[in-house]
């Protein structure tokens, strides 16, 4: 699987947000020009964002992004798959309905466990995390880019 511009500038949004947590919205115009980002494209990802529970919007000129829960308890996969869907290497792992040969497949058993691995991974950092090193990364002089 290869994470598309939405995962990827999604979970850059999500860490913006982790980042200036608990000092009310941010703007996307902010968020864009921190993080280097089409403002029209912002909108458009906040939107999955949105719906997944992620993130609440204020409209207004004091209005902008905030994080829906602590970024603490929002992980990089809780971002991919609200925007990229279920992180999946090929369809064929979720059974007879992905594929008519599932259950004669040797190869399945390898799509399923590297599914699994990406989740784990994805799953084991949070925003907090994300933020976390980013502040070092800055206040050392290093950039992290996501």
């Amino acid at each position: 699987m290869k994470v598309s511009t939405r995962g990827r500038y999604g979970l850059r949004i999500m860490m913006e947000l982790a980042l200036r947590e608990g000092a009310g919205p941010v703007q996307v115009t902010a968020v864009a020009r921190n993080q280097g980002l089409p403002a029209k494209y912002i909108h458009v990802l906040v939107g999955g964002l949105k719906a997944a529970g992620l993130v609440t919007a204020q409209r207004g000129p004091s209005g902008g992004l905030e994080l829906a829960r602590e970024a603490s308890r929002i992980t990089a996969l809780d971002v991919v798959e609200a925007l990229e869907g279920p992180v999946r290497p090929v369809d064929c792992d979720a059974g007879p309905e992905g594929c008519k040969r599932s259950d004669a497949c040797v190869t399945r058993e390898v799509w399923r466990e590297m599914g699994e691995a990406m989740e784990a991974v994805l799953r084991r950092h949070t925003l907090a995390d994300l933020a976390e090193r980013m502040r070092a990364a800055s206040a050392g002089g290093d950039a992290w880019m996501i």
